[in-house]
């Protein structure tokens, strides 16, 4: 009797897993930059018909550091930044002497560098198709490790024409047609960066992202497929002001000390050389101010950023809006001022982004608190209803409430 209820229970969970994967697309979208507060602003129509007719968090907290790269993912393999390696937009592997870099396009597409498992790594062995129009990492060099279907990344590519392609995807015949597929968009953290979050040519970014939105949907109603469609719309990390007038000198405070010194802006690494790290450590920490100096060994647990071998000795955060860099960083960033930044510390709301989720999957009119960036990835094998890799940060029971 026992046996025949295994095998009842047995075939009721293939039988979900079955109509869960057939019957459910889910498009991932990333809106680079997009800070928490933009969709308050009144020019977002789209995303407040998400609002209204799905579920909206308060914010979208990224892990340390909220820069691209690292956080988007975080977001598609549920892991911090520490796990899944790839610790910034720039860094050196100390054992090798290599160097990853967001530039270089070869260099992200090589698969070492990435130690998590993406969620369309996870689907595909569980045989459900995916495609991406762009997200960082989706471009790698081993085949099982990418989707199906993927486009290699050029910023200029029209905005409108990557909803088209999508809406191609899923007419392919069943068969060959995807069912996860993820979009990206960067024009808000460009502008972001260029002008500043409150400037005016934000505004216009954040319209004209929405707008891409709007036509995302009018497409699907015109598929037909809007009951069978779920839309998750994230950002990657928020935005905040800076100036050239808040800037902090780290080579003028280490003369005299030798160190390998990593990234600029809202956070340094620094390696020091043999025998120099308690003197590089204490000579910060006498003249710590509008930052904060930690060891790898002190940093606070809540960073999740101290169990990853390339992360260097010391790590240096400022204080929201101000800049840390060399003599010749400093001097580039007054010549070439940009008015916004991120890759703060990642509790700071203005580095929060935003989570709205629309579908037949999703709660109507729904809003809660604050969502980690690192549920997402369990969210998504839950509405396939597939078993997430073992080795994930992320917490289902943290985010399955805003579903049906």
């Amino acid at each position: 009797m026992k046996q025949i209820k295994y095998l009842l229970l047995f075939l009721l969970i293939i039988s979900f897993q079955s109509f869960a994967q057939k019957n459910n697309y889910v498009i991932l979208i990333s809106f680079d930059g997009f800070r928490w507060d933009y969709a308050n602003r009144g020019i977002t129509p789209n995303i407040e018909k998400m609002r209204d007719e799905g579920v909206s968090a308060s914010s979208f907290q990224p892990c340390f550091p909220s820069k691209t790269f690292p956080n988007h993912q975080s977001i598609i393999t549920g892991m911090y930044i520490d796990h899944h390696g790839i610790i910034a937009n720039d860094f050196v592997d100390p054992f090798t002497g290599e160097h990853y870099r967001l530039s270089d396009k070869k260099v992200t597409s090589q698969s070492k560098w990435y130690r998590g498992e993406p969620f369309w790594e996870t689907a595909k062995r569980n045989g459900i198709k995916t495609a991406s129009f762009y997200w960082p990492g989706s471009n790698l060099d081993l085949e099982y490790r990418r989707p199906d279907y993927v486009k290699k990344y050029n910023q200029n590519f029209p905005y409108y024409a990557r909803v088209d392609t999508v809406i191609k995807w899923l007419g392919l015949p069943y068969s060959k047609r995807p069912h996860f597929i993820t979009l990206y968009y960067s024009l808000t953290d460009t502008y972001g960066h260029r002008y500043g979050p409150d400037s005016k040519e934000e505004n216009f970014a954040i319209a004209h992202v929405d707008s891409v939105l709007g036509y995302l949907f009018s497409k699907i109603y015109e598929t037909g497929m809007q009951d069978s469609v779920n839309i998750i719309l994230v950002s990657d990390h928020g935005m905040t002001n800076i100036s050239p007038d808040r800037t902090i000198n780290i080579e003028k405070i280490l003369t005299g000390t030798k160190y390998f010194l990593q990234e600029s802006g809202p956070f340094v690494l620094i390696s020091p050389l043999s025998g120099e790290k308690e003197k590089i450590y204490n000579r910060l920490k006498e003249n710590e101010n509008h930052y904060k100096v930690y060891t790898k060994e002190n940093i606070p647990a809540y960073y999740h950023y101290s169990e990853n071998p390339f992360i260097p000795e010391i790590i240096v955060i400022a204080e929201k809006g101000w800049s840390l860099g060399t003599s010749k960083q400093i001097e580039n960033f007054k010549l070439h001022p940009d008015k916004g930044n991120h890759g703060y510390d990642n509790h700071l709301l203005d580095m929060h982004g935003i989570f709205f989720a629309w579908g037949h999957s999703f709660k109507k009119g729904y809003r809660t608190g604050t969502i980690l960036n690192i549920d997402v990835y369990p969210l998504l094998c839950k509405l396939f209803g597939i078993i997430p890799n073992s080795k994930i940060d992320g917490k289902l029971e943290r985010i399955q409430y805003i579903l049906k």
